[in-house]
């Protein structure tokens, strides 16, 4: 690539599963910044993660030396999360903001906003403000650099749930800058 080219903006870690859940990923972030360094140091180092193992110091060290390290809080309603985002085994939700917190604002927070029902009929718009009004005075707490906001990409396995659309992400990006964040969306 450095002879022929393109060179890379942005090596990114994501993909089906969670890419801090290798357990050599500390390692590999190493070995990717000094590769980076070497080759193309102009490129950024992203990871997308769902934020489940930044608990563990050795993750949170790789994140905190990579230039884009965004993490998910889609929401900080409990409920929502278990109906949701339905994850496995313990999930503590403070000790994950208190986690993302230490990061001392090197993190981006990304967040999915959406509309419609659960195959059994539960409402799921996280885009009115009994959901966006809290997460946005956690996000404060959080002080990240950057909030991405965007909504559903392709087709979900539940055929009712729908992309929020321009307009209320447009809101939330406003509520955002409002607080002195930078802010994106993607539609």
């Amino acid at each position: 690539m450095q002879i022929n080219g393109p060179a890379p903006d942005v090596l990114t870690f994501a993909g089906n599963g969670e890419p801090t859940a290798h357990p050599e990923f500390a390692g590999i972030i190493e070995d990717t910044l000094a590769l980076r360094n070497q080759y193309f140091p102009a490129a950024k180092v992203s990871v997308l993660s769902n934020s489940t193992f930044i608990h563990k110091k050795e993750v949170f060290d790789a994140l905190n030396k990579i230039d884009n390290n965004i993490l998910k809080l889609d929401t900080v309603d409990l409920d929502y999360i278990h109906r949701v985002d339905r994850p496995t085994g313990h999930y503590d939700l403070n000790r994950l903001i208190e986690r993302m917190k230490d990061f001392k604002g090197n993190l981006i927070i990304q967040t999915m906003f959406m509309k419609g029902t659960t195959d059994e009929g539960v409402d799921v718009d996280n885009t009115s403000d009994q959901y966006v009004l809290p997460w946005l005075e956690v996000v404060k707490q959080i002080t990240p650099k950057q909030v991405m906001i965007y909504t559903i990409d392709r087709e979900t396995p539940d055929l009712s749930l729908r992309k929020a659309t321009h307009e209320e992400l447009d809101r939330i990006v406003n509520l955002i800058r409002q607080a002195g964040i930078q802010a994106s969306a993607s539609y």
